[in-house]
């Protein structure tokens, strides 16, 4: 196969050391993308915290900017070292790490696809294609960030402009079913896949659409009258608990699934070990593969180095956050922390290579409950296990990510050790970037209003769970705990039927269309605006596949990059008007008929 010969187009290109793999250029070229990768992650994450794999946006652009400069080089006669895919493995890793520090969801991340993404950017049919793909993003990126400036003229107040246009009427829009044109969410529904996309309607109907108009009608027997609509005690109870409720099934499921998936895979794995000897092995080998196990094992980093990185860092870690960052999470929380997350770590990214899924999430959801719990609400419960959710999920998903990372410099030719390196550098660049990034924000917008731009539902929602592990049961609504253990056993059950039928029902592949709990469980306390936006997203992917799937599979995630890129970066000079005082000269707002007669 083409993949499979990969490396015999290169067998004559020569390979540089680990040192000239990590170029000034490439670290140039990483903090240019890492500041705008940043925001666009930053913007995501504080809107719905969906967040789609960036990485062929981030090897494609890396290759555009290095591509672009060499070339300019080699016509001036200045040219020293030729641009190659190891760089472009460099900068890929270094700007992922780098955004990466801002969100740790449940992903996919697939180091074979990328690193098959940046190998065929440099063979010359592949860079023709690469080139297609860049001119194409560039198109994108242009319309979105022009689409998203003049829509600015028009929201100059509350509830004003395309962002809230009443696309179905007025009726649907007071439950949060409209269209509101963001070009981000119909790119990312552009790269996720269609379930994902359906999964996120069907939950939106359910909720908006039946579930929260028939417990809004118990106002008064349920939950206190008198309630704003945004306390944990009323409606917006009901919808941050039960969403809470299915993503803790959901996540619950997952784990035990991977367990013994990972138990399984691990026996059959040993009993082949048994059959087969290690030369018979060796003689199977191909080129390509021969050739990737001769440079992936030149440099390898040492199991003291690893160890000993992990302890200094421990120990910096249980002095330094709960003395000057966090008081309420003491110095015995960190140790636990550290101790517990190298095991979780290990499940997190030997399940991550088998289903390329990482569920860092889901450990990060059962940090916050145990840590929480642990600490008390008298004692700062609920910052305590947020903190802790952080540091455990930061260990488990870059350890995950790390793993895919080296798949890809494997498959490249990347060295183990600039691919670290590299991991380590974008990590300290997201240390710096990512709080600078939110400061931006929060300083421009009103971050965490239910009914704002920036909501941040991911922050309510593990609230929520941190509510829960300091207050238990006894603070939920009238009627949310037997709700809540409902969906907590339905999303499971959804899990355990949809595996049933993928192992048993293969004809007609029908646990394909089995929507998934964790993903019907975000508009549960956002709404369906988004998920109609990546609704959208899907059906032009699906039309443009019906015109030709060759054309829709080659640049339709450039095109969705280029949106997402566009339409996230214009919220930079957005939030620097807004910072300002500077207000869109107009507001184009919708009202009733009715209203107007009074």
């Amino acid at each position: 196969s083409e993949e499979a010969l990969m490396e015999r187009e290169f067998a004559t290109t020569n390979v540089p050391s680990w040192r000239n793999q990590i170029t000034v250029r490439a670290i140039v070229a990483s903090v240019v993308l890492s500041i705008v990768f940043n925001f666009i992650v930053c913007k995501l994450n504080l809107t719905t915290g969906i967040i789609p794999s960036l990485n062929v946006a981030a090897g494609l652009l890396g290759f555009a900017m290095l591509k672009s400069w060499t070339a300019l080089l080699d016509k001036c006669g200045v040219l020293k070292q030729p641009f190659t895919r190891q760089e472009n493995t460099v900068i890929q890793t270094c700007v992922v790490a780098s955004s990466g520090i801002a969100f740790s969801m449940k992903s996919t991340k697939n180091g074979t696809a990328t690193a098959y993404l940046i190998n065929s950017f440099h063979t010359p049919k592949g860079a023709k294609l690469a080139k297609k793909q860049v001119s194409v993003l560039f198109k994108s990126f242009s319309f979105s960030f022009v689409w998203a400036f003049f829509q600015w003229f028009f929201a100059g107040g509350d509830d004003c402009g395309f962002a809230s246009f009443p696309t179905f009427g007025l009726k649907a829009y007071a439950h949060k079913f409209y269209f509101d044109f963001s070009s981000t969410y119909v790119g990312v529904g552009m790269i996720c896949p269609y379930m994902v996309n359906i999964s996120l309607l069907v939950g939106a109907v359910m909720s908006w659409g039946i579930m929260w108009p028939i417990i809004q009608s118990k106002k008064g027997i349920w939950y206190a009258a008198h309630l704003s609509s945004g306390s944990l005690h009323g409606i917006q109870g009901y919808r941050v608990f039960l969403a809470v409720a299915t993503m803790l099934g959901d996540g619950l499921f997952q784990v035990v699934y991977m367990a013994i998936v990972m138990a399984y895979s691990y026996i059959l794995s040993k009993s082949k070990k048994k059959e087969s000897s290690s030369n018979d092995e060796n003689s199977s080998l191909s080129f390509d593969e021969q050739r990737r196990n001769e440079f992936f094992n030149k440099d390898q980093i040492s199991n003291l180095t690893a160890l000993g990185g992990y302890v200094v860092l421990m120990i910096i870690s249980i002095i330094i956050v709960p003395l000057f960052i966090f008081p309420q999470l003491k110095w015995y929380h960190m140790l636990v922390a550290y101790l517990i997350a190298p095991v979780l770590a290990f499940c997190n990214a030997y399940g991550c290579g088998l289903t390329d899924w990482s569920l860092a999430s889901n450990y990060g959801k059962l940090a916050i409950l145990i840590f929480s719990s642990w600490a008390g609400l008298q004692h700062g419960g609920i910052i305590a296990g947020l903190a802790a959710c952080g540091v455990m999920m930061n260990i488990v998903s870059t350890a995950s990510d790390l793993m895919q990372d080296f798949k890809t410099g494997y498959l490249t030719l990347s060295s183990p050790r600039s691919m670290f390196l590299s991991q380590v550098l974008g990590t300290a660049m997201g240390c710096i970037m990512s709080p600078l990034v939110f400061w931006f924000f929060y300083r421009a917008y009103s971050v965490g209003d239910p009914n704002g731009s920036y909501p941040a539902p991911y922050g309510a929602l593990y609230r929520g769970i941190a509510l829960l592990g300091v207050e238990g049961f006894g603070s939920l609504p009238h009627n949310c705990l037997n709700l809540s253990i409902a969906f907590f056993i339905g999303a499971i059950l959804i899990n355990v039927v949809a595996m049933i039928l993928k192992k048993y029902e293969t004809k007609y592949r029908v646990y394909r269309f089995i929507p998934s709990p964790m993903c019907m469980a975000i508009p549960f306390y956002l709404g369906a605006y988004f998920a109609i936006d990546m609704c959208v997203g899907s059906l032009i992917l699906y039309i443009w596949e019906k015109k030709n799937k060759k054309a829709a599979k080659e640049l339709a995630p450039a095109v969705a990059s280029g949106m997402i890129c566009g339409d996230s970066l214009w919220g930079v000079p957005a939030a620097i008007l807004a910072m300002a005082g500077v207000k869109a000269p107009i507001c184009m707002k919708f009202v009733s008929a009715a209203s107007l007669n009074r």
